[in-house]
């Protein structure tokens, strides 16, 4: 344990001037405009493993963005851990937000990170919590500690649904083969409190248009007389919610596994204050589901959000008119048993069902995914948690998580081998929203934490 904290202290400057060199590159999958930044990105990710220590890495073509692959087998009688993370980061907007360029890193003191936390888009999703992974790997090489054989699967199109990696998956299940994948994509309670996910929400993502006349209209010649889109649009989707914020899709809650109190009283164990989180955001009040605490609703039951909707004229000043078509993206966060493909058409039937007459629904499908619930007695699980409490001092707290990782169940399927969630990052990170950032402690802590993985991996697979 020493020693490795003994390497990340004497290289702790070149770790982070790495990182930052990689959060310069605007790897956004979602914008084709940024199409060649993903592409150099997996071209920097490639050199990274090769100067870490894999003796093959290689850029791996598929239908989308491409995928690095690396490996350093030393012996293949010895288990092998799959490493998975992801080069590409969401968009940045909105640009106004940021104090910092969002792709010109800089490193900040936080209270939260009072030795200092890099800011920029991907800096904790997922380039940070996937480069401690690499340099992991280099300790391990250099100190002649790696006790197993590792692989690494890093992909450019997560932040998009990770459209190429079931294909890609599907094609090379020998090349893949693993006894553990380790994943850090996901956070811990605190820097003083870690924790490892174990449960993930499946998701269902989709787009409705609503169409009325065949072209906009003047809303004095013509409102009151025929259907508004935006109108209608508003009601159906206030509709989607009961007074107890219950979701009223038929057949929605069909499939969803009810906790047992044992259970909720063990996630209840896990430090959480209500009147901080209301400050952290600025509320005056938390919301949601009926006869559910915070800490359930965005973990073990499901949601319906809209996370974006628009239509008619939005540009300074005013414009009366009435029009045309109305649009919403809406996504539901599932759980374990929920099936995201099941939910789908269930939302489209009852969507078009509620269209009142004067108007017409289209509902497009983007993308989805399963959800997932490891368990803490595998030897994965207990491993991480060894490595926790070794470098934290105390044991990690099994935690379900709202987010989703839909790759995790396709893993499972098609690999059939069991997920370890590692996460170092912290809710206060502002993934997804600008002034991303990351802090050093976390970054550096990975790095302590991750040899210790594969080490009590491979004890307890004797």
């Amino acid at each position: 344990m020493e020693n490795i904290k003994s390497y990340v202290q004497q290289h702790k400057d070149r770790f982070i001037n790495e990182l930052i060199e990689l959060l310069k590159i605007p790897s956004v999958s979602a914008d084709a405009a940024y199409s060649q930044d993903v592409i150099n990105t997996s071209e920097a990710v490639k050199i990274s493993l090769e100067k870490a220590g894999c003796d093959f890495v290689e850029i791996c073509d598929t239908p989308g963005y491409p995928i690095v692959y690396g490996e350093k087998i030393i012996d293949p009688s010895l288990p092998t851990v799959l490493v998975y993370g992801h080069y590409d980061v969401q968009p940045a907007d909105p640009m106004e937000l940021w104090t910092s360029p969002p792709f010109e890193p800089v490193i900040k003191k936080t209270d939260i990170h009072p030795e200092g936390a890099i800011f920029a888009r991907g800096a904790c999703d997922d380039k940070g919590q996937m480069y401690m992974h690499v340099k992991a790997l280099e300790y391990m090489v250099q100190s002649n500690t790696l006790p197993c054989n590792v692989k690494f699967m890093i992909e450019g199109e997560e932040e998009v649904g990770s459209k190429s990696l079931s294909w890609f998956v599907e094609r090379n299940q020998e090349k893949l083969k693993n006894d553990v994948i380790l994943i850090s994509d996901t956070g811990m309670i605190s820097n003083q409190q870690p924790s490892i996910t174990t449960g993930l929400r499946g998701l269902s993502y989709v787009e409705v248009e609503v169409t009325g006349p065949n072209r906009d209209l003047h809303s004095g010649l013509y409102g009151g007389a025929v259907a508004n889109p935006i109108n209608v649009l508003a009601k159906m989707i206030a509709s989607l919610h009961d007074e107890d914020n219950h979701i009223t899709i038929p057949g929605f809650y069909d499939n969803v596994q009810e906790l047992s109190l044992e259970e909720r009283a063990e996630m209840a164990k896990a430090p959480f204050n209500l009147e901080n989180y209301k400050k952290a955001l600025d509320l005056n009040d938390v919301y949601g589901e009926k006869g559910y605490v915070t800490n359930e609703r965005n973990s073990i039951r499901p949601t319906l959000d809209v996370n974006g909707i628009w239509g008619g004229y939005t540009g300074e000043g005013a414009k009366t008119v009435i029009a045309s078509k109305a649009f919403a993206k809406i996504s539901m966060r599932l759980v374990p048993n929920q099936d995201w493909e099941q939910i789908t058409e269930l939302f489209t039937k009852h969507f078009m069902s509620i269209a009142p007459a004067g108007v017409t629904v289209k509902v497009k499908p983007h993308h989805g995914g399963q959800g997932y619930v490891t368990p803490i007695d595998s030897i994965g699980y207990k491993a991480a948690n060894m490595a926790y409490t070794e470098t934290f001092g105390v044991p990690a707290i099994p935690v379900r998580s709202g987010g989703s990782i839909p790759i995790v169940a396709l893993f499972e399927k098609e690999l059939k081998s069991k997920t370890i969630l590692m996460g170092f990052g912290l809710d206060s990170d502002a993934i997804h929203s600008p002034n991303e950032h990351f802090g050093i402690f976390n970054y550096l802590k990975g790095i302590e934490t991750i040899p210790l993985f594969y080490k009590y991996f491979v004890e307890l697979s004797k």
